[in-house]
């Protein structure tokens, strides 16, 4: 399905027309960013949480799903875990936009282990997940009261799930083996984990924990690891290591390993990452 793009606000636009954009730290486990580009913003790429966010002005494109899908203020975007998707400017006046980056685990909290709510198309006019959404944009997640932080997350995934249609039920997975799978991962992201190992520590054949895995957060255990290697990397990214030194810190084989990862995940090269979280804008 192909969305007919309108013309964009040009309200809340940035200052000239360089593309830049804003990180927060991780708190919690929630990233968040503001940027602005015009033009192709980002390869295809996919990540392991969920992306949730708002267009502040123009048309925010991207492809998702077999569909191209256009994002305007007042909707809300919602991509679940590890769906590939791209992005780009809807017009030739760009687009600005906040994005929080939320693991599942966060939602998993809330619901106790139903499947994570999916929504159909990555872009909603839901009035009741817009407002959960823009409680938490408006000031970045490493700004609000940690009680307010907590308050805004379980609207937020009460919000999802009322908006998947999800029945309130649970399935026939295996959460604490999950956990146990999630955790055992947390504290050795530097190692090289088997399967075997990780059935082991988890308590689960090795199939039956995949799928379980995938059920309760979103994607499989490897690219998990993967991501936690990643998360690591553009921490040391912004102490000023070198792409090469942090991808030995990070438990990558090599830079060339780590960077095709990278750019899997976030739609840039590590080198154009580091450049544009340099170059934040002045509000």
């Amino acid at each position: 399905m192909t969305d007919t793009a309108p013309s964009p606000s040009r309200s809340h636009m940035a200052p000239g027309r360089t593309n830049w954009m804003r990180r927060s730290g991780e708190t919690g486990g929630i990233e968040s960013i503001e940027a602005f580009f015009q033009g192709n913003a980002y390869a295809w790429h996919r990540h392991d949480t969920y992306a949730i966010g708002c267009t502040l002005a123009g048309v925010q494109s991207f492809n998702y799903r077999g569909g191209k899908r256009n994002s305007l203020p007042g909707h809300a975007m919602v991509l679940h875990p590890d769906e590939p998707h791209d992005g780009q400017a809807g017009t030739d006046e760009g687009f600005r936009y906040r994005m929080l980056y939320i693991e599942p685990a966060l939602i998993q909290s809330v619901l106790g282990g139903q499947p994570l709510p999916f929504i159909d198309g990555g872009v909603t006019s839901n009035r009741r997940l817009v407002s959960a959404a823009a409680a938490l944009l408006p000031a970045l997640p490493d700004r609000l009261d940690p009680i307010e932080l907590n308050d805004a997350l379980v609207e937020l995934a009460l919000a999802l799930n009322a908006a998947s249609g999800a029945p309130a039920k649970r399935i026939s997975a295996d959460y604490a083996s999950a956990i146990r799978a999630r955790d055992y991962l947390q504290s050795c992201w530097q190692c090289a984990v088997s399967m075997d190992e990780l059935s082991a520590a988890a308590g689960r054949d090795r199939w039956s924990l995949s799928r379980d895995f995938r059920v309760f957060y979103g994607t499989s255990p490897h690219r998990y690891l993967t991501m936690r290697r990643l998360d690591a990397a553009r921490r040391l990214m912004v102490h000023g290591l070198s792409i090469a030194e942090v991808a030995a810190e990070a438990g990558f084989a090599d830079q060339s390993h780590m960077t095709r990862h990278f750019k899997q995940t976030f739609g840039l090269t590590p080198a154009r990452w580091m450049q544009l979280a340099s170059s934040r804008a002045v509000r």
